[in-house]
């Protein structure tokens, strides 16, 4: 790829990481009115799960995002491979 491409690409990286962390605030932010109305404790948990969840799912793109811009070396397709494998395996361990 080249430089510019892989900056879009990494532009719409920090951007989808920025979109989903406003969703998680949204998400923080109804919790703390359903705890402020005596929700009930189930359907707090439940919102309590997905942001969880979500933050799994930001902490899997940031790491993502880490690995291909720290460790991978564009002369070393070996490495790259291993890293890809590797950046595969931490994000089904998130889900």
């Amino acid at each position: 790829m080249t430089k510019v491409k892989d900056n879009l690409i990494d532009d719409e990286h920090v951007k989808d990481i920025q979109v989903r962390l406003r969703k998680i605030e949204g998400q923080v932010k109804g919790i703390e009115k359903m705890v402020s109305s005596e929700a009930c404790c189930k359907n707090i948990l439940v919102q309590v799960a997905a942001v969880r969840a979500a933050m799994n799912k930001v902490g899997g793109l940031v790491l993502e995002r880490y690995t291909k811009n720290c460790l991978i070396h564009e002369d070393n397709e070996v490495d790259k491979q291993k890293i890809e494998e590797l950046v595969s395996t931490f994000i089904m361990f998130l889900k």
